[in-house]
Parts: structure tokens; sequence; C-alpha cells
């Protein structure tokens, strides 16, 4: 038999290099797949154990993977195992279709040994000795063999890899589902569990830290650690970016797909930052209808008050209309102490008074039908604010008006109007707790005309003037707003043909400046109406 035609068994008997033999180092190769470690990590002990082996003094990996041909090289004096530049498909194709090559190129010996698994290739290794002719028939034999086990590695632990990073990815998943499926659980509470469970999904959960960034809020495994790789995604909630998730590697890391981080992780951080906005956006959606369903409770309510304040007034009308008719045929006697008439005088004022509280109180009610009509905007606001200078000053507030004479008229709903201005004021009120100024002001100009209120109150972010008109969006304390009360002057704004503009700053008060159309078509104006 021929030197380089000696069976397996032979072979292993040759020892050219060591004792191991061919069988031991093919188990050595199939042991170190079978570690389940990190491929870097196993791609370094295969380089070793064929460095040692074969007594090269440069070895090259190169490794096929997702769109690319990653190429590494292992050096034996100095040790050192690093990643250099891809090679193509094509290049790598090219040298395995050479198949086994041994190349003496000057002063050193090559052997290039393809990677080839159920007649698919998938890597190359290149074996290089700075000693020419250094490769006798036993080492030639040796690499074919080598070659095999080699794929065989290659193979079982891309799949094996693949299969423990599904696993990792899949339990991180179910453990987010169930801790969001348990609906005791605030946001808060829901993210602090979440965040426990990103290090372990991740290739070196050792030195892996995890961070979650909603808003103002931060939730960490660790605080205060050097970030050394990073990879992220972003929270995006109703399409605006409300934070962000976070994966933080403390030590350095070799490169992989996207730094030292595999594809499956940037899809699974992608994944986790989608999971996490759905679960606040579900939550925000329970406490928005726990929240309407207060509100329905306290309209309810409000419905019953107002039907019962209707009613007051119209028991009262009566006797009042009796105490004036009285007090008016009592005032008519002849030879009257002036006492008497001058008290007489002020039962009349007084029950007149009174009517036109009633009177109010019914419009408050709103048990006058909706209806338009031409309007003077000074002669509704001075109305309106009968029932708000008291609350005023009980606040200490200044109330100042800036009404601008002969205003022209609109077309407008009266008890609608004094709705928007109830409700801009009692916003001014409760954000001055310690008192302040609030100014009422008119104007117009060729198109509108205006209503300004400003209070020097606590003032609005940014953040929050793009939410004020949106329905139950409160800043206030449970029990202390509804968040109905600026989407209702939105929605009341819009329906006359006006619009209205927000100016605020924190700290610095805010400025709400309703504009209403001035009136210029008498044929929308209603039958009934007190102007013609």
């Amino acid at each position: 038999m021929k030197k380089d035609k000696k069976t397996i068994m032979e072979v292993s008997e040759l020892d050219p290099v060591n004792s191991g033999g061919f069988l031991d180092i093919s188990q050595r190769i199939l042991l170190c797949a079978g570690r389940g470690r990190p491929s870097v990590e196993f791609l370094i002990e295969l380089s070793d154990i064929l460095a040692s082996f074969f007594e090269t003094d440069v070895l090259e990996l190169w490794i096929k993977e997702r769109g690319n041909c990653a190429r590494w090289e292992a050096t034996t004096n100095p040790r050192r195992f690093y990643r250099v530049e891809n090679a193509t498909y094509e290049a790598l194709d090219a040298r395995i279709k050479q198949g086994l090559t041994f190349i003496e190129e000057g002063d050193k010996s090559i052997a290039c040994v393809p990677l080839v698994a159920d007649k698919e290739p998938i890597g190359l290794l290149l074996f290089k000795r700075n000693q020419p002719g250094s490769f006798s028939s036993d080492l030639k034999q040796l690499c074919h063999y080598v070659s095999q086990t080699g794929a065989i590695a290659v193979t079982y632990h891309r799949v094996q890899l693949e299969q423990r990073e599904r696993v990792k990815e899949l339990t991180c998943l179910y453990e987010i589902a169930r801790i969001a499926s348990q609906q005791q659980l605030s946001v808060d509470q829901i993210l602090s569990q979440i965040v426990a469970f990103l290090p372990p999904a991740w290739q070196y959960p050792e030195v892996t830290i995890g961070r979650i960034v909603l808003a103002d809020s931060v939730y960490a495994t660790e605080e205060n650690a050097v970030a050394r790789h990073l990879q992220k995604a972003d929270v995006v909630i109703d399409g605006v970016k409300r934070g962000f998730v976070e994966v933080v590697y403390k030590e350095d890391k070799p490169e992989l797909d996207e730094g030292p981080f595999l594809l499956e992780e940037r899809r699974l951080i992608d994944t986790i930052a989608r999971e996490i906005a759905a679960i606040v956006e579900r939550k925000q959606a329970e406490e928005d209808r726990e929240r309407l369903q207060e509100q329905l409770l306290h309209a309810d309510r409000l419905a019953t008050i107002g039907q019962l304040a209707a009613g007051v007034a119209h028991e009262l009308n009566e006797p009042l209309g009796s105490i004036l008719g009285f007090a008016q045929l009592a005032s008519k006697h002849a030879d009257l102490p002036e006492q008497v008439e001058k008290d007489l005088g002020k039962i009349e004022s007084a029950t007149l008074h009174a009517r036109e509280v009633i009177r109010k109180l019914m419009l408050f009610a709103r048990q006058a039908p909706p209806s338009k009509k031409k309007v003077n905007l000074n002669d509704l606001i001075e109305n309106g604010l009968y029932f708000l200078e008291s609350r005023c000053a009980k606040a200490g507030i200044d109330l100042n008006r800036g009404l601008t004479a002969n205003l022209p008229e609109i077309t407008a709903d009266p008890s609608q109007i004094n709705q928007i201005l109830v409700n801009l004021i009692v916003n001014a009120i409760q954000a001055m707790e310690k008192g302040g100024k609030l100014s009422v002001d008119t104007f117009c100009d060729e198109k509108f005309v205006c209503m300004a209120v400003a209070d020097t109150g606590s003032g609005m972010s940014t953040e929050i003037q793009k939410k004020i008109f949106i329905p139950f969006f409160t800043t206030k304390d449970v029990g202390e707003g509804t968040g109905l009360g600026l989407p209702v002057v939105h929605g009341i704004v819009t329906a006359h043909g006006g619009d209205i503009e927000i100016q605020s700053q924190p700290g610095k008060g805010t400025r709400f400046v309703v504009r209403l159309p001035i009136y210029s078509k008498p044929e929308s104006i209603e039958e009934g109406s007190d102007h013609v």
C-alpha cells in the first residue's frame, strides 16, 4: 500500500505531530463543538486545537455566514485570534472547488482544507507553516480527515447555537407575556420585572446589562456600568418615541452581525420594544376605560344635579313672583312711612336679584334648547363672570377685565360660549393654588372676535400642551379633574367655525385665545332669535 493511501486506523497510529493521533484530535474537535459556547469562543478553541495539532504558525478560518464569508485568523507566536476583512462567497467557492490543496510560497507551506457538509460548502481552513515543504504525506492525509470532522463540528455547533438562541428568545418572550398578563400589576411593576429577563437572552449574560427607559423612568439590572458595546431599540407609542430598550456589554466582545451582537438579537430587542409599547398602550386603554366609567357616573350625577337645580328654580320662581308682586302693590299704598317705602324697595330689589340668579342657573343647567343667534361676546362674558367673581376672590385671585368696546357681533349659542368661559376660568383658578392674576380680554381683527383668558399659574410644558385637548387627559390629581373640560371647549369652538390657541411656559402661566368668526350670514340665524 502506498504511503498516501493508508487506512484511518493506520493514520491514527502514525502520530506524525503528537501522541494524540487522529482519533484524539477528532474527539477534541467534537467535544469542543458540543459545549454550547458562543460562536467566537467555539472558533477560538477550535483554532487552538488545530494550530497545536498541526504546529502551524498561522491558521485562517473562513466561515460562511448570512450574506458574508467571515475570515478569522489565529497566530501562535504571539497567540492571537481576531477577525480580518471578510471574504466573498465567490472567493471561498473558488478555493473549495480546487479541493484539498498544498501550496509552497517562498519559505512558507500552506494547506487549503475545504469544509463541506452534505455537499454544501460551509468554510475553509488555511494551515500556514513558516517552513517550506513541511507538509508530509501523512499530514496531508490527516488534513483530509480533519476537514471532514471540522465540517461536522462547525455544522453541529451552528445548529446547536441556533436552537439555544431560539430557546433563550422564546423564554424571554414567554416571561414578558406572562408578566404582562397579570392585570393587577402596574406598568412600573411590569417593566421592573421584564428588565431582569434581558441579560439571559443574550450571548454573554454574565457581562450583559439590561435597561428600559420610558418617559422619565429608568429600569436597569445594574447601575453606573461602563458600556463597551450597546444595542438599542426605540419604544414607539401612538407614533411617538416614548423611550427605548437597551442591552449593554460591560466587556469587549468580538465583531459579529451587529458589532458583537447576533442578527437574532437585533430581532429580539426590536420585538421586546414592540411588546413594551403594546403593554403600555393596553394599560393606558384600561386606565382610560376606568376613567371613562368614572366620568359617566360623574356625568350622570351632574345631570341629576342639573335636573334638581331646574326643578328648584321652577319652584322658587312662583313664590318669588308673589313676593315681587305684593311688594310692588304695597309700595303703591298711599301715605307709606318713608322707612317702610325704603324697605319695600329693598324687598323688590332683592327679589329681582334672586330671579336673575335663577335665570342664570336655568341657563347653566342647560334647560333652554341650544340655538345659535347673533350675540355680543362682551355681554356673554359679563353674564358668565357673574358666578365666577366670588370664587376668584376666595382663591386670592385678582380678576381683570379688558373688554374692547363696540365689538362686532358673532353667531353663537350663548350657553355654549358661557361653558367655554367657565371651563377656561376654572382651569386657570386651579393652576393658581396660591393666588395670582386672571385676565379676561376681548379684541377683534378683520375676520374674528377673540377672547383671551390668561393666568399667572404653573404653566405647561410643550409635551403637555400637545395632549390637553385629548379626552380624559389630565394633569390634576384623582378627583380634581375629569380631563373633559378642554376637549369640550375645543369641540364647541370648532363647531362655531373658530379655533383656539394656547401660549404657555412652565412657571410663567398660560394664555388661551379663542377666535370666533364675525357674524356675516343673516340666513344662519334661527327663527325665534332675539335679533333680526
